[in-house]
């Protein structure tokens, strides 16, 4: 009796024990055998299936996956920059160092392609390669000149060629930022002299054109003026003639004081003529 009563408080111990080992043991094979991956932001994972990469790119956020089996390769999607330093030559055969910067990212729908293809080392496979290409093939359809005078349309020309490189591996590209073109001494100083030159050019225009611009405005002046006398010549008259002597006389006798000069100098004493003021 006594030995079933202790077999039935065995048996219910048992039965609370083993949920008990059956819990540790479930947390003691998640923590052994891992049967899950979470994919952190920013990244993709890619799910590699003894061996085989699987077409299914798993997004941020947790997943089971089969311990021993299958294994998620992690890879980051966001923004990443790659900046490098290249010597190109131009149209001219101009020796050009050139200081680029380019932001790109992966494709997060085909990142399970770009690592089979590729794998992870993607930058030095295909990213630094594509950046020198591109700008050697641009930089040569442009003089060294044309290299600073168009460097926003020489910018676009290497993004567009660049972007078609990148896509090519399931790359996007965003954006890119010449940062620095550098000639040779002797060009540099080639280039100041030009400019000078240029400078002192268009300093000597000026002052010709203004030249010209005064030379026109005294012409100008002097045709006024003589404009101005032919119309007073044409204005004069006989009858004003007299009429201007008329005014000057009546003039000349609003200022005399009533008394005749003593002598003039040829010793002839001036005479007025009253009789033109007797009417």
């Amino acid at each position: 009796m006594d030995s079933d009563i202790v077999q039935r408080k065995s048996r219910k111990t048992l039965l609370k024990i083993i949920p008990i080992f059956l819990f540790i043991g479930l947390i003691v094979a998640l923590i052994v055998f891992k049967p899950y991956v979470i994919v952190e932001p920013g990244h993709r994972g890619v799910v590699v299936q003894l061996g085989e990469i699987k077409p299914a790119v798993l997004n941020e956020g947790f997943h089971l996956k089969v311990p021993f089996i299958q294994e998620i390769i992690p890879i980051e999607v966001r923004v990443q920059k790659a900046q490098s330093e290249e010597i190109t030559s131009s149209k001219d055969l101009q020796v050009v160092n050139t200081v680029i910067a380019v932001n790109y990212r992966l494709d997060p729908n085909d990142v399970n392609k770009l690592f089979q293809e590729v794998g992870l080392s993607f930058k030095e496979r295909v990213v630094d390669p594509a950046i020198g290409e591109s700008l050697k093939a641009v930089t040569a359809q442009y003089t060294a000149e044309e290299l600073i005078s168009k460097r926003s349309e020489v910018s676009q020309k290497v993004k567009e060629t660049l972007s078609k490189k990148l896509s090519a591996y399931y790359m996007i590209l965003d954006g890119i930022n010449i940062t620095e073109f550098k000639f040779s001494p002797e060009f540099n100083q080639a280039i100041e002299q030009k400019q000078i030159a240029e400078q002192q050019a268009l300093k000597a225009n000026l002052d010709l054109q203004r030249i010209e611009v005064e030379a026109k405005q005294k012409i100008e002046q002097a045709r006024a003026e003589a404009e101005s006398l032919k119309l007073q010549k044409d204005q004069i008259t006989p009858e004003l003639v007299e009429l201007r002597k008329i005014e000057a006389q009546i003039e000349a006798i609003k200022k005399w004081d009533g008394k005749l000069p003593s002598v003039t100098g040829t010793g002839v004493v001036p005479f007025l003529n009253i009789d033109q003021f007797k009417q």
